[in-house]
Order: structure tokens, then C-alpha cells, then sequence
């Protein structure tokens, strides 16, 4: 990452993203403390969209964005394309994603969701320019490029699907059911989005922070074309025929992608000179185990293995649970404590290393309190899973205090990387290069 901290964006481009993410992230499960009867309902009720939305784009995609907007100088070897472009679209997301938060939660569907709606796809084009043009000007041709510019077009199209359910909520003009359209908004967002975006980030990083080299990115190729050929066969089935019935198999499709992914990182894994993972990869690596239970249940749904739409309920708030928690958000926590340290040492004291006694990026944060909230997080993902599974409100109850902590803990070490104090220099005993 050092070879490109020349083209690297101000630190105040990124750092308010993860603190926004941060705060969301606290925010969301407090939410879902205040509302467990949520998930024992159906996924389409107020409570439970206002809170897969905050997760969605208030947390997962605030700190992936501002993670992006760091890597991609670095994958591109050329700054970000337009600055003023990066702190607007911000201000417009967040700003969109609080209105639209509001609004479901109280399920006033008429004007302000509307202008939510408009908020986020008018940020989601300035992203989506900005980050093509970037790309656009860069000589490199790797994969992780190919991964990151079809994640933001995905997005793109996430966006616009969910700003005409919010048009046909208030002047309905599409004939296919909300139902139908949620799934393939959802689905979209999901293997379009954060799958082939964090597949294509991943590809880099975890090389990069395992000192894992020479691993062929055939696989990572037959991952890239398995998901996104799913998704163009999913979104033309549903757009020419109107039907969800194959969806089984565009599921299985894109499942060979993620297993081809995985067996990328097994590679990366066995291969790899840093024997001992740190607290942040020891995350990471746990979220990509944990992309087999949404792959398992993904397949549950899609081929009506257990009968009844109640069971099919349940099944489907599970496999986005898992996907939200035990995937996306696990390994933005460890990945946070690999990019965000690094951001703020980099700003704070990148100009005087080498010439005076600075502390290195790791001692910015409590590893201690990073440990915690990684054990609590596993505690409380499948506690949370078998709540929702089995009702068990108590359970559910149980899970959600635990991710509280968790949210807490991750948001004090966030402030802590983020403002860092005098005496974190002063008694830092890690003095010395970085």
C-alpha cells in the first residue's frame, strides 16, 4: 500500500465515511435491540426494512466506500478522479440514507421517500463516475479492476430498481409484485454489489497482508464470470418473463463462483509466510468461512427444499442475516483495523517517519478491545440465527445486547484510530519503522 500513498485522497475523504459506518452500525443494533418482534414477522414489515437499509448502505456501504476511496490510487496508481465528486456524494448519501431510514421505519412511503430516493441515486452516480473515470485513466489491467468498476455498475442498478419501488409505492405503474421486485433489489445489491466488490478487494489485500505470493487469479476469473453471468441470466429472466422460477439455477451459477473464490483463498492460506494472523485477518479469514452458511441456505430457498412460506420466511431472514452479519459485516470489522490505522498514521505522522520516534499504525487501537468484540461477535451471530430460525425472542434478545457491546466497543476503537491522543504517542511501546 506504501507504493501509492502519493496518489492517496486526503484523510478527511475517508475517515468520515468509516466514522459514519461506525455510527450506523451502532445505531442498527439498537434498532434491532428495540425491535426484536421484527424478526419473527415477515421480512417486508417497516421495522425491518428501515433496519436492513441502515445496515445496507448506513454501515456496510459507508465503510466499504471510503475503503475504496483509498485502495483505488493504490490499484490504479493515479489519484482518485475528482475529489469534489468523493465529499458531495457523501454528504448526498448519508443525508439520503437518514430520510429513507426515517421513512420506513415509519412507513411514510409519499414524498420523503422520494426525495431519499433521489438523494442516493444522485450519489450513486457521482460514485459511479468518479470511480470509472478513475479507472478509466489507469494503464493497469488487473482483475480487481474489472471486480470493482461491474460492483459499482451492480450498484447502480440496485439503486435504480430501489428508486422505482419508491416511485411505484406512491404512483404504482409496475405490474410485478413488490414481493418479486424486493428479491431481485435485494439479490442484486447483495452478489452485484458487496460480493464482487469484497471478492475483488479481497483478491489484493489478502496477498498483500498474509505475504502470500505468485497465486494464478485463473480461479478469481472463473469467479467473476460465474456471478456475473448469474446475475445478467437473474435480472433478464425477471425483466422478460416476469418469473423467479429458475432462480435455483442462477443461484447454483453464481454458487460456483463463490466456491471458486474460496478455493482462490485456500491457495492464498496455504501458501502464506505470515504464519501468526493478527486480529484483523483473523476476522477476515473467519467472514470468508462463514460465506458457506448464506451459500447453504441460498440454496435452501431457491430450491423450495422445505415446504411452506412460512419456513421459506424464516429461511430467507436467515440467509440475509447471515449475509449482513456473518459475512459483510464481520469482515469489514477486521478489515477496519487493517486499512483505517494505516489511513490516519499516514495522515498524522507519514511525513515525520523516519525522522523522529512515531508509533506504528497497530498501536492506534486497542487490540484488546478488538479481541473482545470479535468474540462477542461470534457468540452473537449464530445465537442471533437460531433466534430467528427457532422464534426464540429471548435468544434473540441475548444476540442483540451482545452486538450492542460489540458496536460500542468497535466504535470507541474507531474514535481512538480516528483522534488519536497525545499520551497514545507518548506510551506507545511499539516506537520504530513502519
Amino acid at each position: 500500500m506504501i507504493n501509492g500513498t502519493k496518489n492517496a485522497p486526503p484523510a478527511n475523504i475517508v475517515i468520515p465515511h468509516f466514522i459514519a459506518g461506525a455510527f450506523s452500525f451502532l445505531v442498527l443494533c439498537l434498532l434491532m435491540a428495540l425491535s426484536p418482534e421484527s424478526f419473527r414477522l415477515h421480512y417486508f414489515n417497516p421495522n425491518l426494512l428501515a433496519i436492513t437499509h441502515l445496515a445496507v448502505l448506513g454501515w456496510a456501504s459507508n465503510v466499504i466506500l471510503g475503503a475504496l476511496y483509498q485502495l483505488l490510487p493504490v490499484l490504479t496508481q493515479s489519484p482518485l478522479y475528482s475529489i469534489k465528486l468523493s465529499r458531495l456524494s457523501f454528504f448526498l448519501f448519508n443525508l439520503g440514507v437518514v430520510i429513507l431510514v426515517y421513512s420506513f421505519y415509519n412507513f411514510r412511503v409519499g414524498v420523503i421517500m422520494l426525495v431519499a430516493a433521489a438523494l442516493l441515486i444522485t450519489a450513486v452516480i457521482l460514485v459511479f463516475t468518479n470511480v470509472y473515470l478513475t479507472i478509466k485513466k489507469s494503464d493497469s489491467k488487473e482483475i480487481v479492476l474489472d471486480f470493482i468498476s461491474t460492483a459499482i455498475f451492480w450498484l447502480f442498478v440496485t439503486a435504480v430498481i430501489g428508486a422505482f419501488m419508491a416511485v411505484n409505492f406512491v404512483y404504482p405503474f409496475i405490474r410485478t409484485e413488490h414481493l418479486t421486485l424486493l428479491k431481485v433489489h435485494a439479490n442484486i445489491g447483495i452478489a452485484g454489489w458487496f460480493i464482487l466488490l469484497i471478492f475483488g478487494v479481497a483478491s489484493k489485500l489478502l496477498p498483500m497482508f498474509l505475504l502470500s505470493h505468485r497465486v494464478s487469479d485463473n480461479k478469481l476469473k472463473l469467479s467473476y464470470f460465474f456471478i456475473n453471468s448469474s446475475l445478467v441470466m437473474f435480472l433478464t429472466d425477471v425483466l422478460v418473463f416476469c418469473t423467479l422460477q429458475r432462480s435455483v439455477i442462477y443461484f447454483s451459477i453464481a454458487a460456483l463462483g463463490i466456491i471458486s473464490f474460496l478455493t482462490y483463498v485456500y491457495e492464498i492460506y496455504k501458501i502464506r509466510v505470515r504464519r501468526m494472523p493478527d486480529i484483523g485477518m483473523k476476522q477476515s479469514l473467519i467472514a470468508v468461512v462463514f460465506i458457506l452458511i448464506p451459500l447453504l441456505m441460498g440454496f435452501i430457498i431457491n430450491s423450495n427444499l422445505f415446504k411452506g412460506e412460512l419456513v421459506n420466511i424464516k429461511f430467507s431472514m436467515a440467509y440475509l442475516t447471515a449475509t449482513i452479519f456473518g459475512v459483510i459485516s464481520l469482515l469489514i470489522l477486521g478489515q477496519t483495523y487493517k486499512i483505517l490505522p494505516f489511513i490516519v498514521w499516514l495522515d498524522k505522522y507519514g511525513s515525520v517517519a523516519g525522522k523522529s520516534k512515531v508509533p506504528l499504525p497497530k498501536d492506534l487501537y486497542s487490540e484488546s478491545v478488538a479481541k473482545l468484540h470479535f468474540a462477542l461477535f461470534v457468540l452473537a451471530f449464530p445465537l442471533f440465527l437460531t433466534g430467528i430460525l427457532f422464534e426464540y425472542t429471548f435468544i434473540l434478545q441475548l444476540a442483540n445486547i451482545l452486538l450492542v457491546i460489540v458496536a460500542l466497543l468497535y466504535m470507541y476503537n474507531v474514535l481512538k484510530i480516528c483522534y488519536p491522543s497525545a499520551s497514545n504517542t507518548l506510551t506507545s511501546i511499539s516506537y520504530g519503522r513502519t
